[in-house]
């Protein structure tokens, strides 16, 4: 007897290839959870023959409180993928970001070579495409940081820093000696191994970019070690041998603006830039892209690419078309909510053509900038839009064609589609200004226009909440509340009450627009966000009454966060300067009383839930504690986690606090958890308090 093709289904998602809680035979919640265990496609990458793609999967694991990742290896003309290796703890910037996985194929096309960390240490690891065996190859007492294949393939090259056995050493030497604290020193968070990296807990120095940090000893210089794969003997590189990627200044070759990106081919040393052109008026840089490329392998000027497909357009990324005189280039479209779409100019002749448009992601993993595999025939690219999961996709490069190679969220992508669909959002303010976003229209809402929560600053590709990942949205929109991901419009201008005045702005015209067309309660509006979108949620509770509750991740300016990042110094107060237009408190006092929180307090009427990471909570407490005293805030703090959460667990946590915080406020809705109960009263005593004191 048959079987159902949704058990079927089922079955081959189950024994093939990742396990799915979801059945694709009936619609089911977006439940926070299924949104958090998302599986993520990253780094495709095709192999020299052009018949493969490598790729890996990444996906949460809330039981382990880890990410399980796992490398495939699939023909571009097969139905399903192998897989091949496991691919160890995924590896983040300090901010808390996924850092693409660099993958390598051999010149044979047999093996793939990837970084991988595991048992606490980053090793080259190599495996057979076939999925037959995989090995760490380098074995090093210090973590490799970057590799390259050489020599046709035979030999691999690797750069390590410390050794671990010195990086622990250290940090245990300043434990029983005492910290000295210093403008490298990150106070405000724990000092002794309070970093989650690459899975252990580490101490942490401030890095080189604003309040970025890197592990103890993570300044030692780059050492160069070369592996013979034939023999396993091993070098360690010195003077010429040690590798330097060749540069050629994009003014030297004749290219107008400020350099931003480039790119060499690696069949012939070719060139390719992306400078910003263009009058900045006011911005952070200047407003314009112009692509540009050297013609032949000893060419030594550049000519530009002139096509209106490539003149203003929002060109984001670009590569070489191998065994072509072609660039292949990404443009990232604000109008159209940060949708993709990959053409190909050919520096020869000049002309440009599309290859493929879509109204989402169409690149290398959940970064805009994330670039697709590419061969001389054929790209592999991970596609997502806003209601669609991300999925792997074959796309011809003549005629732009598409075929499914592998859609492990097939499940959660029916769903959408029946419970929580997307739309694209455009609308202009009262000055005229275009702002764009995803909606997401409340189900099951009951009699009347439902609530809004919006949340502000970028949402390319699948959206499951926002910048940061902490509003379920869907689940939001599925529980009867509305939900709107703003993108921030082009440009960064240089003004913060400009700046702020500007999201303050989308968010008060999407409200109006959406009221007017009788789609939501403008009485009941919520808002959250992350690092700038924390700012403009902050700006917007002070400076407006359209917020009814609010959701706030990170600090926002203050005096005591003055005073904590000063131990930077210059580099703090030039950045200060440049972007808030502040010297100390005392040195612009008015200036600090309109864009901090702390002169704002009485000014803000609406409740906040604070949910903030260890490492920077202490940044706010200076208008977070008088804000709780006055029992209109609520303060969570995840141990451990950096700029952006990312541990399963607190990821989760947030996401359904999130959920119940707004379900309270905008439809005083409490959840019957017993667990709970404690969370409701606490809130219901916020209630109370703000009832007392409104007019």
């Amino acid at each position: 007897m048959s079987m159902p093709k949704c058990i079927v289904w089922h079955l081959l998602i189950a024994g093939a290839l990742l396990a799915t809680s979801a059945s694709a035979c009936h619609a089911s919640a977006i439940s926070p959870r299924r949104l958090l265990e998302v599986a993520d496609i990253a780094g495709p990458t095709i192999s020299p023959d052009g018949h493969s793609v490598a790729f890996r999967i990444e996906r949460a694991s809330v039981g382990r409180n880890t990410y399980d990742t796992v490398w495939y290896v699939q023909g571009l003309d097969d139905a399903l993928p192998r897989r091949v290796a496991d691919g160890g703890i995924p590896l983040r910037d300090s901010a808390g970001g996924s850092l693409p996985p660099k993958v390598v194929w051999s010149p044979d096309s047999r093996w793939i070579y990837y970084r991988a960390v595991v048992d606490g240490k980053i090793d080259i690891w190599r495996a057979e495409a076939d999925g037959s065996s995989a090995e760490p190859l380098t074995h090093d007492a210090a973590d490799v940081r970057d590799f390259a294949l050489v020599d046709g393939g035979h030999a691999l090259r690797y750069s390590v820093g410390a050794m671990r056995e010195e990086v622990l050493a250290a940090e245990l030497a300043e434990y029983d000696s005492g910290i000295h604290i210093d403008d490298t020193v990150p106070i405000g968070q724990g000092l002794f191994r309070s970093g989650d990296v690459a899975g252990r807990l580490v101490t942490q120095r401030f890095g080189k970019v604003w309040f970025d940090r890197a592990p103890l000893l993570g300044d030692v210089p780059d050492r160069w070690m070369e592996i013979d794969l034939a023999s396993g003997t091993k070098r360690a590189l010195a003077g010429p041998d040690v590798p330097a990627e060749p540069s050629l200044a994009p003014g030297k070759a004749g290219v107008d603006g400020d350099p931003w990106e480039s790119v060499r081919n690696p069949q012939d040393g070719r060139v390719a830039w992306l400078t910003r052109i263009g009058d900045r008026g006011g911005q952070q840089q200047r407003p314009d892209v112009l692509l540009s490329a050297l013609p032949r392998a000893h060419a030594s000027r550049a000519v530009r690419c002139i096509s209106e497909l490539c003149t203003g357009r929002a060109i984001s990324g670009m590569q070489w078309r191998p065994d072509h005189d072609e660039v292949l280039f990404t443009v990232t479209d604000p109008h159209q909510g940060q949708a993709q779409s990959i053409l190909r100019w050919n520096v020869a002749t000049g002309q440009v053509r599309v290859v493929v448009e879509t109204t989402g992601l169409v690149n290398g993993g959940r970064d805009p900038a994330w670039s697709c595999g590419v061969s001389d025939g054929a790209l592999a690219c991970v596609t997502a839009e806003a209601d669609q999961p991300p999925r792997l996709e074959r796309v011809d490069l003549e005629s732009g064609e598409r075929h499914v190679l592998f859609d492990p969220n097939a499940a959660l992508a029916k769903d959408m589609a029946a419970v929580a669909p997307a739309r694209l959002l455009r609308w202009q303010d009262k000055q005229g200004r275009w702002f764009a976003g995803q909606f997401y229209s409340a189900r099951h809402g009951g009699a009347g226009p439902a609530p809004l929560f919006v949340t502000y600053y970028s949402c390319p590709g699948f959206v499951r909440g926002g910048v940061g990942d902490e509003w379920p949205l869907a689940t939001l929109a599925q529980a009867g509340i509305s939900a709107l991901c703003i993108n921030h419009p082009p440009g960064y201008i240089m003004d913060a009450v400009a700046r702020y005045g500007e999201g303050l702005a989308a968010v008060e015209s999407a409200v109006e627009l959406l009221s007017r067309e009788g789609e939501i309660d403008p009485s009941r509006v919520g808002m959250g966000g992350l690092s700038f979108g924390s700012e403009v949620t902050m700006w917007t509770l002070s400076q407006s009454n359209v917020l009814a509750a609010a959701s706030v991740s990170t600090p926002v300016l203050s005096p005591f966060y003055y005073v904590m990042g000063s131990i930077k110094g210059k580099a703090f107060f030039k950045g200060l300067r440049d972007l808030w237009g502040l010297g100390s408190p005392n040195e612009t006092p008015e200036r600090w009383k309109v864009l901090s929180p702390v002169f704002q307090v009485d000014r803000i009427h609406a409740p906040i839930l604070f949910q903030h990471s260890e490492q920077e909570y202490m940044l706010a407490l200076d208008y977070e504690i008088p804000l709780i005293r006055k029992h209109k805030a609520d303060l969570y703090v995840f141990p451990n986690e950096p700029h952006q959460k990312f541990q399963p667990r607190h990821k989760l946590a947030v996401y359904e606090r999130n959920l119940d915080w707004f379900r309270f406020w905008l439809q005083g809705y409490e959840d019957p958890d017993p667990s709970k109960k404690v969370q409701y009263a606490r809130w219901r005593q916020m209630k109370a308090a703000m009832a007392a004191r409104a007019p």
